[in-house]
């Protein structure tokens, strides 16, 4: 190689030549700091969407259960939530069946009302655990104003009232 062809490096511009790669590694720097930001905020996102459950757990209960039932006219579903003594009214006709006798009187009630639809209008939590629910039913007998109540007993929710009044 000639003299002429080798260039000649002042102090200059060897400062500048390492500004040049500091820039360019502060410009790399801050892509990971953005990244990495934006990988921490997804994940806190994620977090707390995932810890956010809802008030009712998503799996059907014993409530959920008895509301299906009641929508499909299911004597046999229900039955297995009652209670040992069982309060039912039906048409104004009330009185206390044992769980067998409730599960037959159920089965001819559904059998002579076929449900047509059945919509809860409204639910709530009374002492100690217990739930009720009040709603609507259509069955080819007629229609009915419809309650129930699922009473706390031991470690589970047990049928022990239900109302079905002509409307």
């Amino acid at each position: 190689m000639k003299p002429s062809m080798i260039k000649s490096i002042t102090a200059g511009e060897i400062r500048r030549g390492s500004n040049q790669s500091g820039n360019s590694e502060k410009k790399w720097i801050a892509q990971r700091r953005y990244i990495l930001g934006v990988l921490l905020l997804g994940a806190i996102v994620t977090v707390f969407s995932l810890s956010a459950r809802p008030l009712r757990p998503a799996t059907a209960g014993p409530f959920e259960d008895v509301v299906s039932a009641l929508k499909q006219g299911d004597a046999g579903s229900l039955s297995r939530f009652l209670d040992n003594t069982v309060e039912i009214n039906i048409a104004g006709r009330s009185s206390s069946y044992s769980k067998a006798q409730a599960e037959i009187i159920l089965k001819d009630f559904f059998s002579r009302n076929q449900v047509k639809s059945f919509e809860l209008l409204h639910q709530g939590e009374a002492g100690g655990g217990s739930r009720y629910g009040i709603g609507n039913m259509a069955t080819s007998g007629g229609s009915f104003r419809t309650s129930f109540f699922l009473q706390k007993k031991g470690g589970s929710l047990v049928l022990n009232e239900l109302r079905f009044e002509s409307k």
